[in-house]
């Protein structure tokens, strides 16, 4: 996986972008020389989804749908996961 400094980034972002979308190429983000994220293609089979609202007011007082969002967006997180190791380990790394 190729790996790009945020300055790099920022100069390169059409061809980067570009290179994400015709290539299917995925991308390493680097902040001072340490990775802090992943640029991925999205799947091909799936249509980008609109960010969802955060409950507010009293829905987010009393918590009625949180454990519902939270449950569906594991399920969306999943549904899109492709890497070989799991959301612990690549943070465990990360800490090292």
């Amino acid at each position: 996986m190729p790996r790009v400094g945020i300055r790099d980034l920022q100069d390169q972002t059409p061809r980067i972008v570009q290179d994400v979308y015709k290539n299917r190429t995925r991308y390493v983000i680097l902040h001072h020389g340490r990775p802090v994220a992943v640029l991925i293609p999205v799947p091909v089979e799936e249509e980008p989804s609109e960010p969802r609202a955060l409950p507010t007011g009293e829905q987010a007082a009393s918590g009625d749908n949180g454990w519902a969002e939270m449950e569906a967006l594991r399920e969306e997180i999943g549904r899109s996961w492709r890497s070989e190791k799991t959301a612990v380990e690549l943070i465990s790394e990360q800490r090292r």
